[in-house]
């Protein structure tokens, strides 16, 4: 187990399940207009996997500007998502 947590495999599975999360949502939301919107939830979800995305550049010893890069899209992200929020 401990070699799962210290691989890229986790970081993996982690943005394989926020895709299947986006998908369920879009799909539970287009057949029942139920639930959370996914167009509500994107922003939150996009500044979370640009983290991910963030870590995997560190863990992978990528060059600056790509973690750089994931770091800035993830702020962007979070602040699209404080603005619908706040309204």
């Amino acid at each position: 187990m401990d070699e799962l947590f210290q691989s890229l495999h986790v970081v993996d599975l982690i943005l394989t399940v926020v895709v299947v999360e986006l998908l369920a949502v879009t799909l539970i939301w287009r057949r029942y207009r139920r639930g959370i919107s996914p167009r509500a939830l994107l922003p939150n979800l996009l500044a979370g996997v640009f983290l991910l995305l963030a870590l995997r550049c560190a863990l992978t010893d990528a060059p600056w500007f790509w973690l750089a890069a994931c770091l800035a899209a993830s702020g962007v992200a979070n602040a699209a998502d404080i603005r619908q929020r706040w309204r």
